[in-house]
């Protein structure tokens, strides 16, 4: 999984929470047994008082005392339950309360391998935290369409689209980044949004944002000592980040200083990066700089999206 130490951490204390909400309805319902039937306490009572006492047997040596503690535990037992559903209670009323019961409320099963519900708890997480999980129901691979394009412009696109399917199913096994460009409405940011909901379903994380909204984050927390290097490793750590609308920001020397620490630092790293961008090639150097423009072009597959403008065309077929 693509979890950092602190998602972790954050995903495995609400696992925390859960085990001590359910011990205090645990110990509730006790409360309300012992209230409602103290024959049923004193029976509890006694049964603890017989665990240490033929503990205390078997350290001396005494074996049978495991054999009569079993066979005296379930009398006892038996009595418990018959005394719970007498009064009204059902007979499972005071068994452990588990949310999961195949972990335990752990996240793990026995065999130390991620119960399902922590896997599902991890996607959740990462879609949570990717900024995508409301487009990324309708901006997929399986609602794609190719129905706007045409010619060489459609032959183009499959192509593409080809090489987007094989970032995913590749990502496991290289490191690789795309640069996604072309004018404006082509469908960029779909093609990305759908690699994305490939990579979180698959439990690894991802973190997208425009252009104008990243450099505003990263001057901020730059600036920001106290917090400044724990949040930008958020950035530099992430499986996948996604950078989409480059060149919609304000440029200056402070954007293009961090664009270029991000996009350097995430490869040293090995970390990989999707940039989306209306600019064409030759504009990177005009706007940002030689460092950038290099990173880019010797560092990513450089994928050029023609065609109309899909938005436009939806528009014209209502």
């Amino acid at each position: 999984m693509g979890l950092l130490n602190t998602q972790y951490a954050e995903i495995m204390r609400k696992y925390d929470q859960i085990q001590l909400d359910n011990a205090e309805t645990e110990r509730r319902r006790q409360e309300e047994v012992f209230a409602a039937i103290p024959a049923y306490e004193a029976l509890h009572k006694q049964l603890s008082s017989l665990c240490v006492s033929r503990t205390k047997q078997l350290l001396m040596g005494n074996d049978a005392a495991l054999a009569s503690l079993k066979e005296e535990i379930r009398a006892l037992s038996q009595k418990k339950e018959e005394l719970l559903v007498a009064a009204g209670f059902p007979k499972d009323y005071l068994d452990p309360i588990y949310t999961c019961p195949h972990c335990k409320d752990t996240g793990y099963l026995p065999d130390q391998s991620k119960c399902l519900c922590l896997k599902r708890n991890i996607v959740n997480y990462l879609y949570n935290q990717s900024n995508l999980s409301d487009v990324l129901y309708r901006e997929n691979f399986d609602t794609l369409e190719t129905k706007y394009y045409n010619g060489k412009d459609l032959e183009n696109y499959n192509q593409i689209l080809a090489k987007c399917h094989n970032f995913v199913s590749g990502f496991n096994s290289g490191y690789q980044n795309l640069f996604i460009y072309g004018t404006v409405g082509t469908g960029k940011t779909f093609l990305s949004n759908c690699i994305a909901k490939e990579l979180l379903d698959k439990g690894h994380s991802v973190i997208y944002f425009s252009a104008p909204k990243l450099f505003d984050i990263l001057i901020e927390n730059r600036l920001d000592e106290q917090k400044g290097d724990a949040y930008l490793n958020d950035f530099y750590d992430c499986d996948l980040l996604i950078i989409d609308d480059l060149g919609t920001e304000c440029t200056n020397r402070l954007t293009t200083s961090e664009l270029f620490t991000c996009i350097n630092e995430r490869a040293l790293r090995k970390k990989a990066t999707i940039i989306s961008s209306n600019l064409q090639l030759g504009e990177l150097t005009d706007r940002y700089s030689e460092r950038v423009f290099s990173r880019i072009t010797s560092g990513y597959e450089l994928l050029k999206v023609t065609g109309p403008d899909i938005r436009i065309a939806k528009k014209l077929a209502q």
